[in-house]
């Protein structure tokens, strides 16, 4: 059975539709309006092995904090929705990624349980025009929240902000593919709880 989840959003600030799929094609179509933004679900979906479409109008005109923001809570939303009961998935996972002169390590528990621990720093404030890289902490943040996960991502080093960044999203969708991975060795969910 193909895992997929499918979250329509939409508020007085944004419209976004977001599409999840686990297993089968990776097709990936990304449209937010935010150039550098588009460029980093990409790259998540494309490491992470996931078919993803998102489809979002925001207010841009203001900044890009609420599409992005909002994007992050729809796609933790699609991800709770695929994952379904969680059984005979691995739960965790980690990946470490560098980009060139940067370095970042990601680890996951899709415990139910959502905790961000963000480490990251960079020089550059605004990249593409219009994407305000304080935002990447505000994205993983709800994407920790509305998926139930608790998520490290923390980057080791790096000079170049756009390399820092793309090695936190290809990290993120590395770590994820591990996680939700099915294993048939696994009965029911990974938890001595019964539940997850």
């Amino acid at each position: 059975m193909i895992r997929t989840g499918t979250v329509q959003r939409t508020t007085q600030e944004t419209d976004i539709k977001v599409e999840l799929t686990l297993d089968g094609a990776q097709t990936s179509s990304i449209s937010t309006g935010i150039g550098f933004f588009d460029h980093m679900l990409t790259l998540l979906a494309k490491h992470g092995r996931f078919g993803l479409v998102v489809e979002a109008k925001g207010d841009t005109y203001v900044d890009a904090h609420h599409t992005v923001e909002d994007i992050g809570l729809a796609l933790g939303q699609a991800l709770v929705k695929a994952l379904g009961d969680k059984a005979s998935i691995e739960r965790y996972g980690d990946a470490w990624v560098p980009m060139d002169e940067a370095l970042t390590q990601v680890v996951i528990d899709l415990s139910g349980r959502p905790y961000l621990v963000f480490q990251g720093e960079w020089s550059t404030p605004v990249l593409g025009g219009n994407f305000e890289t304080e935002l990447v902490e505000d994205f993983f943040q709800a994407l920790a929240m509305s998926a139930a996960m608790n998520l490290h991502v923390r980057n080791l080093y790096g000079r170049n902000t756009h390399h820092i960044i793309e090695s936190m999203f290809k990290a993120t969708g590395r770590a994820l593919r591990k996680a939700v991975t099915i294993n048939p060795d696994i009965q029911g969910v990974n938890s001595t709880k019964g539940l997850i």
